[in-house]
């Protein structure tokens, strides 16, 4: 019989995720793969490519899984986890915070567990013409780039808002964005959930800063909001994707923006 390391060889499609508690919706997972090739596997999708070792373990019910990140942005973690293989179908359930190994199938939230459902085969892709094919790399965004700004480095999320509801406390603990340059990836445990390309102009009162959306279902679109720092927090508020620019800083049900507290860690 073959060992499961064999079986788990190529490619696999993410169709179902859910982060602490909260399931992804289909659009931000998009074309999201795994890709095994011998003990490495590397990950793509949702704004960012992690890569590193497998370790399994068939001894154990369930079996185990560590996963050891050695690039991308969980680069030196190790999350492990237990997995059940079923012939095309790979089901993970992962420690994305702290060494505590899952012990069933399921990640409820302030649990900091990642389930995830991965069916074997890329995903499918658009056919594209020529043309469309070089307009795509024609306007594809350029790596990080300019100065440090002000929002440079990492920020640990302190509170948030969205559309007047407030986000659970077991969930902001795992947030965090990164910005190095002109570009900002905002993450949930190893889930990016938002990347973007930014300018701002610090010298009105609050600053003002516009988005360009480099990944997920937005991808391209602007996003308009305003910045102030507050000692040391630091609070945005955006509007939605080709929404007007906020005049302060709000969110109620139904007008869509998103309210952010931040600080360093």
């Amino acid at each position: 019989m073959a060992a499961d390391l064999d079986l788990l060889q190529g490619a696999w499609r993410v169709a179902g995720l859910e982060t602490n508690g909260q399931p992804v919706p289909p659009e931000a997972i998009g074309g999201a793969r795994i890709v095994i090739q011998g003990s490495r596997f590397t990950s793509h999708g949702m704004g960012a490519v992690y890569e590193g070792t497998l370790q399994l373990d068939e001894s154990q019910k369930p079996r185990w899984i560590d996963m050891k990140f050695d690039a991308g942005p969980e680069q030196g973690n190790t999350n492990p986890g237990i997995y059940e293989l079923a012939g095309d179908q790979w089901q993970l359930c992962l420690a994305t915070q702290g060494s505590v190994r899952p012990a069933s199938f399921s990640a409820p939230a302030g649990s900091g567990f990642a389930l995830e459902t991965l069916v074997r085969g890329e995903a499918a892709q658009p056919s594209k013409s020529r043309g469309a094919a070089k307009a795509q790399t024609a306007a594809a965004p350029a790596p990080p780039g300019g100065p440090a700004t002000e929002f440079e480095g990492e920020w640990s999320l302190v509170s948030a808002v969205m559309d007047g509801k407030p986000m659970e406390d077991s969930m902001v603990k795992w947030v965090k964005r990164i910005t190095t340059g002109n570009q900002t990836t905002v993450m949930a445990g190893p889930q990016t959930m938002l990347k973007v390309e930014f300018t701002h102009d610090p010298s009105v009162s609050p600053g003002t800063i516009d988005y360009r959306v480099l990944a997920g279902s937005n991808k391209g679109k602007a996003q308009l909001g305003i910045y102030q720092f507050e000692g040391p927090l630091l609070k945005f508020c955006l509007g939605a994707p080709g929404a007007p620019r906020p005049a302060e800083f709000e969110s109620r049900p139904g007008d869509n923006r998103t309210l952010t507290i931040w600080k360093k860690p």
